[in-house]
């Protein structure tokens, strides 16, 4: 059988996206369809997998699925993927609420590749962690933003070997069962930050993660280091823009804005 499916990327965050409101495909078949699709050499290629679903409470319902066939409740460069996606078919208008499996999402299209999206409040902040990396111990921080993320601060962004210890500390017992996404960030300025993610799932660095951007700009405005509106700069150069309320215990807020576009569009084999 052959879908139709297109392209996307997201700040270099590349996705897979199927419109499945008719049900074409089972969901007993998500898993394995990504692992296929999201195959860079015998297959389309992207970090993950996207389906958009019939809602009975919002515009649509989205459901994720990273390249290696895990699910992951919540991808912050995928729900602006979707949005996107969603409006160019005319699922949804310029402003729209959709499903995920974290809860529901208010997005935005703010202009011709851009998108917004107000997410959830974070949970599950912990500070100052020792995490022994092999040869390296770093202090880290962590938060839930959708998807569990630690966040580290580097002096040099660019040396940092971002898979090897970005492995080592996404398997890290302080983060069992789950592990985490690991960021290495650094702090340019009292607005600007630098991030790269090493992303589970995927299991290496991508050029930018949603979920993790927003967790990078909310601990540095929780250590001090940049006040909101936080500029991220993501490891394939583009920016998005990261907003949200602090008032020295909770977070609450917060907003995700950058690039979304379509790629190019097909016809697949399944």
């Amino acid at each position: 059988m052959q879908i139709n499916f297109s392209k996307l990327t997201a700040a270099g965050n590349d996705f897979v996206l199927i419109d499945n409101r008719t049900n074409i495909i089972s969901a007993d078949k998500y898993q394995s369809l990504a692992k296929k699709l999201c195959d860079r050499k015998y297959s389309i290629g992207a970090d993950g997998l996207i389906f958009l679903e019939k809602s009975d409470k919002s515009d649509f319902k989205m459901k994720y699925f990273n390249s290696d066939g895990s699910h992951a409740a919540m991808c912050g460069n995928g729900g602006r993927s979707i949005a996107k996606f969603a409006y160019c078919l005319g699922a949804a208008k310029e402003k729209m609420v959709f499903e995920t499996d974290a809860g529901i999402i208010n997005a935005e299209i703010t202009g011709k590749d851009r998108v917004k999206l107000d997410l959830y409040d974070p949970c599950d902040l912990r500070t100052n962690l020792k995490i022994d990396a092999d040869d390296k111990i770093f202090d880290a921080d962590f938060i839930n933003t959708g998807v569990p993320h630690a966040v580290i601060f580097v002096d040099d962004i660019e040396k940092i070997d971002a898979f090897k210890y970005g492995r080592i500390v996404r398997f890290h017992k302080a983060f069992v069962p789950s592990g985490a996404n690991v960021n290495f960030v650094k702090v340019l300025d009292g607005k600007t930050i630098l991030a790269r993610t090493y992303e589970r799932g995927v299991e290496g660095e991508t050029l930018a993660c949603g979920t993790g951007i927003t967790a990078s700009a909310i601990i540095a405005g929780v250590k001090g280091f940049a006040k909101p509106p936080v500029r991220v700069i993501a490891r394939g150069g583009d920016e998005l823009n990261v907003s949200y309320k602090y008032d020295g215990q909770t977070i609450t807020n917060v907003v995700l804005e950058g690039p979304a576009l379509i790629t190019f569009e097909g016809k697949v084999e399944i």
